[in-house]
């Protein structure tokens, strides 16, 4: 049976599960990981295949893809003896901003919980440990009953907002005894919003708390990587984060619009 060219899939373990037609863009993990940058932050446009990317470093670091070698078999990272060795060996924290368009900041910071309480949910099998404290452990409630609370006066201090993270992080650590890959896709659609509806000083403000306790001074962060489609400076939401290296152009592309 010929392969179908699966137009807009953002999949990676569903296009290959699926035998879809795959640009090979896995020599981005290699160039990615040898880099050793704390944090890259990619810059591309809209449908240049950047969701899917992040997917595939889930997919290749998460221990939840252990032994998933099927995925990568055939494809160029698994000529690699060193990478068939480090696939699925990572707790990873995976979150995506795509969904975040709200027209006030209210709803913007409650649709940022959502999101961060989904990870939380990706993980729920912490709870069970006895290696996390009562606090730690409290954290899951406290998002979970912000997120499903149609109550209107309900409310969340922007500093739990902004460790949770960072929170979910050491929790991992502790559980895993390993640190922790973080992949945020499209951080700045909520950014555009906000611009476009009158309330970027608030957003910023709690952005730029959420990414410096995040990506900053979050002892238990391995790497962590963002995308965008906004080119930045360091002046921004990303003033504190001189450990960040923003990234516009590769030496090869691996950008594509399968």
């Amino acid at each position: 049976m010929a392969r179908v060219v699966g137009i807009g899939k953002q999949s990676f373990e569903d296009i290959r599960k699926k035998d879809c037609f795959y640009i090979d863009k896995t020599d981005f993990i290699k160039d990615w990981w040898e880099s050793a940058d704390d944090v890259t932050l990619i810059t591309r446009p809209r449908r240049f295949g950047k969701t899917l990317n992040m997917d595939m470093l889930k997919c290749f670091f998460s221990n939840q893809y252990e032994g998933r070698k099927e995925l990568f078999e055939e494809l160029d990272i698994w000529k690699d003896e060193e990478y068939r060795e480090l696939q699925g060996t990572y707790p990873v924290i995976f979150l995506s901003f795509a969904d975040i368009k709200a027209d006030n900041f209210k709803d913007t910071k409650n649709d940022l919980v959502s999101v961060i309480n989904d990870a939380y949910k990706q993980h729920s099998y912490l709870l069970k440990s006895d290696k996390l404290t009562e606090a730690e452990k409290n954290m899951y409630e406290q998002l979970d009953n912000y997120a499903n609370n149609a109550d209107i006066n309900k409310k969340i201090s922007n500093e739990i907002v902004c460790r949770a993270i960072k929170t979910l992080a050491g929790m991992l650590y502790k559980y895993y005894g390993k640190k922790v890959i973080i992949i945020l896709d499209e951080y700045d659609t909520p950014m555009q919003e906000a611009y476009m509806n009158g309330y970027w000083d608030e957003l910023v403000a709690l952005t730029r708390s959420l990414f410096n306790s995040t990506f900053k001074t979050n002892p238990y962060l391995e790497r962590g990587i963002m995308t965008g489609i906004t080119r930045v400076s360091k002046e921004s939401i990303f003033s504190d984060l001189n450990n960040l290296k923003v990234v516009t152009t590769t030496s090869r592309e691996y950008a594509t619009s399968f």
